[in-house]
């Protein structure tokens, strides 16, 4: 499907005949001509021919299956044993990777062109070394359901068992490098691409190793913006804060950039061009999580750590839509722009799981891993009555202070928002349950919250537990820009429309090839992002930068930015007929990067943008 897409570019998409870019056939023929959409199963039976319109998933059983009481701590990798497959700066095509460019500012952070961990040759580097393996695995979604192919990233835990999407747990001033392996199977049947480009959401991330969409590679294949395929790729990840030129790095700072810029829940999903909905509803997305001297990930630590709750009761949770056919296989349709909508909601993989909980605070990260369904989570007791908790950080990024005793977190695709629950509130044996009160019935938006909503989780307070950690008053002071920052700063609009028939920023197709702006290093802008639209929602992921929600405009008039949306952040919710203005900050790493609407439906058909950040 993709050997043309090399060449493809937005005019002669205009004016070509179709190819084997779906793209091209969209462009050409309109969304319309499709009348029965081609249903790919994750199965080992063939493609079906589905009409629409598609049935319900089978029912299920609820909490007939546990959640572990706590994430698998991951095991570092051994990439020093091939000599000839070390990690180096340049790409090490010759040996196997994909042609990526360099990664950038290598010898800032390592001695030598290539790692070193052998005393006697010279100083070792500092670095984390994690090995993914990206294959087909079995998976049971319910005991309802059978075993079915998924796709998973695959490490290993610290015992050396195998670990299905691993979460990362990371420090800011650790780099760590990531090496990729694409195992996938190239026959493959069903829906996805066995290309992939895995992207860290929102890291401050050089370009090489953001995920870039045209960066997709397998053993035989990569994509427009790679020079050659590839059976891996490392990923360096320098875990440094943004700012890292205008703040440097030295005895005051020994992280460098601006601490003030610290993510701590990020997550990692595959990004292939126009596969990401497809690859990553089958399975391709996992957590990162990353601590520093504030949010040290551990409550025992003294002042100035914030203490707040840590593993195992640091929990992630992970959100997403899945749409199953009569006998319990995921089906998902990567042809029509408007997608599969999912009426079945998994929890880290699971439906309707049951998780067992400490009489004690938990730090709970929720993330809404999409491809399309937006969530209003609520926490009830089992009479359905709703309870209360505080909210600290939007899409990664702890806010100033708490926002104490909230009853709901409303996320579009890819925002998150950790909470923190105190079950010691609770006798023990209570029951609770996280439910979603947002009607949605398409992949276009959501409706009206309705109570008593979707129970999606079950939570029962089992044990007791030693608690030490604390949720201050004061968690992460925040860089606002000032006054004259934001009257100097130009400002860039951009809209996001529905033109034909399809998905389009500022009446245009994607093209990975071409930048739709290029922004000069270390500046600031103003982006002024628009839904002129009335029947669809929006949820706009700018990669790489996070930004600050200066105004929030809708039907024409000035609305009120949210508590939980006064922070940074780095997904933009566009509702029906809204308007958004934020201010950015474009550092440290020049290169591509790409904004589209993080409803990865939309995004994989065409509402997109390359952007490039050009070296001052």
């Amino acid at each position: 499907m993709k050997d043309n897409e090399r060449d493809v570019s937005q005019d002669s998409l205009s004016d070509g005949p179709p190819s084997g870019s779906r793209r091209t056939f969209f462009k050409t023929a309109g969304a319309a001509v499709i009348a029965a959409p081609v249903m790919l199963t994750s199965s080992k039976s063939e493609a079906q021919v589905v009409p629409p319109p598609i049935g319900p998933s089978p029912a299920t059983t609820p909490w007939a299956e546990s959640l572990p009481n706590a994430f698998d701590l991951m095991q570092k990798a051994d990439l020093f044993t091939d000599p000839n497959r070390i990690p180096q700066g340049e790409a090490n095509d010759y040996y196997d990777e994909c042609g990526r460019n360099n990664h950038q500012r290598w010898n800032e952070f390592f001695y030598g062109p290539v790692l070193n961990n052998d005393p006697d040759a010279g100083p070792v580097d500092q670095v984390d070394l994690y090995e993914l393996k990206v294959k087909e695995v079995s998976h049971v979604f319910h005991p309802d359901y059978p075993a079915q192919p998924v796709w998973n990233y695959v490490g290993k835990n610290i015992i050396g068992q195998d670990y299905y999407n691993p979460t990362f747990v990371a420090r800011y001033g650790r780099p760590v490098i990531v090496r990729l392996h694409n195992e996938l199977p190239q026959n493959h049947v069903g829906f996805g691409t066995p290309e992939i480009s895995m992207h860290l959401h929102n890291l401050h991330t050089p370009s090489e190793s953001d995920g870039f969409p045209g960066d997709y590679f397998s053993p035989v294949k990569a994509g427009p913006t790679l020079n050659k395929p590839g059976k891996f790729k490392d990923q360096f990840y320098p875990n440094i804060y943004a700012g890292f030129d205008e703040f440097p790095k030295g005895p005051g700072n020994p992280v460098g950039g601006d601490s003030r810029e610290a993510l701590g829940t990020l997550w990692y999903h595959d990004h292939t061009l126009d596969f990401t909905a497809a690859n990553a509803s089958r399975g391709l997305a996992g957590f990162y999580l990353l601590f520093d001297a504030l949010d040290t990930g551990n409550e025992n630590d003294p002042s100035p750590a914030l203490k707040l709750p840590s593993y195992p009761y640091d929990y992630p949770l992970a959100f997403q839509d899945k749409r199953f056919d009569a006998s319990g296989v995921q089906i998902f349709d990567q042809i029509d722009p408007e997608g599969t909508f999912g009426d079945k909601i998994t929890v880290n993989g699971k439906i309707e799981p049951l998780l067992n909980v400490a009489r004690r605070k938990y730090r709970l990260r929720l993330l809404n891993a999409g491809p399309s369904r937006f969530y209003e989570f609520y926490l009830v007791n089992a009479a359905g009555v709703v309870q209360t908790f505080d909210y600290i950080s939007n899409d990664g990024n702890l806010l100033p202070a708490p926002l104490r005793n909230q009853t709901r977190v409303r996320l579009g695709v890819a925002e998150r928002g950790d909470i923190v629950v105190d079950f010691s509130r609770y006798p023990l044996n209570t029951e609770l349950y996280l439910v979603n009160r947002l009607v949605q019935t398409t992949t276009r938006g959501p409706g009206a919250v309705v109570a008593p909503g979707e129970r999606v989780l079950k939570m029962v307070v089992n044990r007791a537990a030693v608690d030490n950690s604390l949720v201050p008053n004061t968690l992460r002071p925040i860089r606002r820009p000032t006054a004259d920052e934001i009257a100097e700063a130009p400002v860039r609009a951009w809209s996001f429309n529905r033109t034909n028939g399809l998905w389009t920023i500022n009446g245009k197709l994607v093209n990975v090839k071409s930048a739709g702006a290029h922004i000069e290093a270390s500046s600031a802008e103003i982006w002024d992002l628009s839904n002129p639209n009335g029947g669809w929602s929006h949820p706009i992921h700018i990669h790489f930068e996070e930004g600050h929600i200066l105004q929030r405009f809708r039907n024409g008039v000035q609305v009120a930015v949210p508590p939980h949306e006064r922070g940074r952040k780095d997904v933009y919710v566009l509702g029906p007929n809204e308007r958004i203005r934020l201010f950015m900050r474009f550092r440290d790493f020049p290169g591509k990067y790409v904004m589209h609407c993080h409803n990865m439906i939309h995004e994989d058909h065409a509402m997109m943008v390359r952007w490039d950040i050009e070296p001052q």
